[in-house]
């Protein structure tokens, strides 16, 4: 029985989710996805591409946070700069000690006001406060933590912020290979389905052995064919 998620589309699901993840997992524009599905035997145009990554991308993201462990409680919060049609925009980040983005944030500013807008939007995704906070000595979190969480223990300190400056890395790459941003809505929208997606297909090889990495990568592919079946 086909799930109505896919009711309309004329191209079965295992294609569409394909393409997803090639969009994703991998630095590849929506014209070279599209020559790879020609090079398979599969006429589909990159527009087509493209559609299906905005349907599909934030729904298959959605599906894996909620297959995702509970996120821990030590959370690294981070800001860099992004140019969207030249004007420069402020990515707000914050992950967790295993490197789980918990959520982004873009915005025009990196004032006080800013980093207090960001905190609310994680506590209310995440539903709990943290154990730890740790930041850089931007100012502006100073304000958010005494106006959001000021109970929570607050360490400002740019080396022991690397987890979440490593995440950033990913972004950076993507931004370059799409030449920039349209707009601060599609940035918002891309970048919330790619910190779940590409994380999801990227353990931490450098930890693992070669044959724990080939199990764990089997068993997140089997967790990736439930999220585009469900």
């Amino acid at each position: 029985m086909v799930s109505s998620t896919y009711k309309g589309y004329r191209f079965p699901r295992e294609i569409i989710a394909h393409c997803v993840w090639l969009h994703h997992r991998f630095t590849l524009s929506f014209r070279e996805i599209e020559l790879l599905m020609t090079a398979r035997g599969i006429e589909v145009s990159y527009e087509t591409i493209r559609t299906w990554c905005a349907r599909f991308g934030s729904e298959y993201a959605r599906r894996l946070r909620q297959r995702a462990p509970r996120p821990g409680n030590k959370w690294h919060l981070d800001e860099v700069f992004v140019k969207i049609r030249g004007v420069r925009k402020y990515l707000w980040r914050a992950v967790d000690q295993h490197g789980n983005v918990l959520d982004i944030l873009i915005q025009g500013k990196w004032d006080g006001k800013a980093a207090t807008r960001f905190f609310k939007k994680i506590l209310k995704k995440q539903g709990r406060q943290p154990r730890v906070l740790i930041t850089d000595k931007l100012a502006s979190y100073r304000v958010a933590h005494r106006t959001t969480m000021s109970t929570v223990e607050h360490r400002q300190n740019k080396y022991l912020n690397n987890r979440c400056e490593n995440s950033h890395q990913p972004t950076r790459q993507r931004e370059h290979a799409m030449k920039g941003f349209r707009s601060v809505g599609a940035a918002q929208r891309f970048l919330a389905a790619f910190s779940r997606i590409s994380p999801h297909f990227r353990p931490p090889r450098h930890r693992m052995s070669a044959a724990d990495h080939r199990i764990e990568i089997r068993t997140r592919f089997q967790v990736w064919d439930q999220v585009v079946a469900a």
